[in-house]
């Protein structure tokens, strides 16, 4: 247990981007929606994801209140496949549209450094934009991969804010 401190920065687009093209993964792989998912399996997600980043948001929810999330119909979370286990995956809400956020985006600690998070990003703005949002946002910290903030800015996101958050874990 610990406070922390960091920095947030606000993203956005608003217009669909050109994606340029990106390595798909080596082996066998699939990006494959979880419609619903049992609240172990998001939790070993987002936990396991999450450990070395700090990520403490959904860890403090009761199974009850990350569920009415997870399993709203305008919340849609995908998981990327690779060779049969989990790599990643991306977690969009469209809750608030015409705003799209894409919430969550996180690779397995095995999987860094392969491009993986560069791919899955894409996909995840594909995916948000074909629901026809008029914005899509995303934000990241000080806290999570020193690349993310690079990777959001070079794949079309801008930033509009930032602001300063100190939490315990």
């Amino acid at each position: 247990m610990g406070t922390h401190k960091t920095t947030i920065t606000h993203l956005d687009m608003q217009a669909e981007p050109r994606l340029p093209a990106v390595a798909k993964p080596k082996g066998k792989y699939a990006l494959m929606r979880a419609e619903k998912p049992p609240v172990h399996f998001y939790r070993y997600l987002y936990d396991t994801i999450g450990r070395d980043y700090t990520w403490v948001s959904r860890r403090k929810l009761s199974d009850d209140a990350l569920k009415e999330i997870i399993h709203h119909d305008d919340v849609e979370i995908y998981v990327l496949w690779l060779n049969g286990a989990p790599a990643g995956f991306t977690e969009i809400d469209f809750r608030m549209m015409p705003d799209a956020d894409l919430c969550f985006l996180g690779v397995m600690p095995d999987y860094i450094g392969q491009g993986i998070g560069r791919f899955l990003l894409c996909e995840a703005i594909r995916l948000a934009w074909s629901r026809g949002p008029e914005r899509l946002t995303v934000q990241t910290c000080t806290l999570d991969h020193p690349n993310a903030l690079r990777l959001y800015q070079r794949h079309g996101f801008s930033a509009y804010a930032q602001s300063e958050a100190v939490f315990e874990d």
